[in-house]
């Protein structure tokens, strides 16, 4: 017993710093690269380059590794079925910084959860754990990746161990996740890489009629993230049965963005659009920055560009917090921190690990707040969710868009019936 709890804290300690390690890399790269391409905007036209490298890599290191972080769920719940490979981390890390770098629009959660779970199973196959002790390094893996590039490690550790199965949190694994994030961050601080800090301006009073309004934001929320996530789906399903080549596909994706970019004549929804981020906060962005975010967002995941979407998803539940907060005059800050968090919650169906996100962002004051948002957009976006290999208690989700294809291939077949004159229960 003390063997192993010894073998299992050695390994989390070494995740730890070697996933903060690698955060730190990348976020000081990827800080590099956002700033070479503000200097130099012209980086946008070589975005169809970058494409075709990064398809080029996927397809020569290996096609499997481009499922991304379902990849790391699935290596969760089956272990010996699915291998994790360490090559996936300098892959994750290259492909993400060329989209970066060329102006596609990303994020930078899933290269982080990416590079943790390589790391976590590496070390795993290092010290020869057994398959349940391969599934709890894979959460803390994700725990020291996600705590560490986002400066939230309580949040990490609890995203970890509640993105695997949907509506559950293995909490014997919490206290490890904790220990392994915590580790993450502090190595990221110690190596003098800083976060994003973003304030609410005022809180206003609780009320019957502020409640009436958080209730409805919530539900627009809710919305937001069914129409992003179910584009995301749709798009890339698309994508992948007209235009069959992927590196076709990537320079189409390409050539969408850099039209888009001059068509509206600013750069503010390439890359991580920190900036936009920070306008949200202020008061500062046009009423529809959510929506040119995510499409600028659905066009470069859809058609095979690297990177995360928790990003991506924090400023356009931001910016669409601000406009809300326009619609229904309240300070745009505080709508802003509430969009963020609640689209986050919405679209990875981890609400406890969103509320602990929220108060690590923005303190404790905000938490009753987000509950009731929080409770109302994850309630109402029913079961899409942007991790397709998302389970529910030992179960794989059927998210919304699967159940709609399974309704339409009924009704396909019932027309069919009804066409050739067969009796409806023949």
């Amino acid at each position: 017993m003390l063997n192993t709890i010894r073998r299992q804290l050695i390994a989390a300690t070494l995740i730890g710093l070697c996933a903060g390690s690698a955060s730190a890399l990348f976020l000081l790269a990827l800080a590099y690269v956002s700033a070479w391409y503000m200097r130099t905007s012209a980086l946008l036209l070589f975005l169809p380059v970058a494409g075709l490298v990064i398809t080029y890599l996927y397809q020569r290191v290996g096609p499997t590794l481009a499922a991304g972080n379902n990849l790391i769920i699935d290596a969760y719940h089956q272990p010996q079925a699915h291998h994790v490979p360490f090559r996936m981390l300098p892959l994750i890390l290259v492909t993400t910084i060329l989209t970066h770098l060329s102006g596609g629009s990303a994020g930078r959660e899933g290269t982080a959860v990416q590079m943790g779970g390589s790391i976590a199973a590496t070390i795993a196959r290092y010290f020869k754990l057994t398959p349940y002790e391969t599934s709890l390094m894979m959460l803390v893996g994700v725990s020291a990746g996600f705590g560490s590039v986002f400066g939230t490690p309580f949040a990490g550790a609890v995203f970890a161990c509640e993105v695997v199965v949907r509506g559950d949190v293995r909490a014997s694994a919490v206290p490890l996740a904790i220990y392994a994030a915590v580790i993450g961050d502090q190595t990221v601080r110690m190596l003098r890489v800083s976060h994003g800090h973003y304030a609410v301006d005022t809180m206003p009073p609780f009320s019957m009629e502020l409640v009436g309004k958080l209730i409805l934001a919530g539900l627009l929320f809710a919305v937001i993230t069914l129409l992003f996530v179910l584009g995301l789906w749709m798009l890339e399903r698309w994508c992948k049965t007209i235009v069959r080549n992927p590196y076709f596909r990537v320079c189409i994706g390409a050539l969408l963005v850099i039209g888009m970019t001059y068509s509206l004549g600013t750069h503010d929804y390439n890359g991580l659009s920190l900036p936009l981020l920070e306008d949200a906060f202020t008061g500062g962005v046009s009423f529809w920055a959510f929506a040119y975010k995510a499409l600028f967002t659905l066009v470069t995941l859809g058609f095979g560009f690297k990177g995360g979407e928790v990003t991506p998803l924090f400023v356009i539940g931001a910016t669409a917090g601000a406009s809300v907060g326009y619609l229904f005059g309240i300070e745009p800050s505080y709508m802003a921190a509430l969009g963020l968090v609640a689209v986050f919650a919405a679209a990875t169906k981890t609400p406890l690990a969103s509320l602990v996100l929220g108060v690590e962002l923005f303190g404790g004051a905000i938490l009753l707040p987000l509950l009731l948002v929080v409770s109302v957009a994850y309630g109402c976006s029913g079961f899409v969710g942007i991790y397709g290999a998302q389970r529910n208690r030992g179960r794989r989700v059927r998210r919304m868009h699967e159940l709609l294809v399974v309704q339409l291939r009924r009704a396909r077949r019932l027309l069919h019936r009804m066409r050739n004159n067969h009796p409806l229960g023949a």
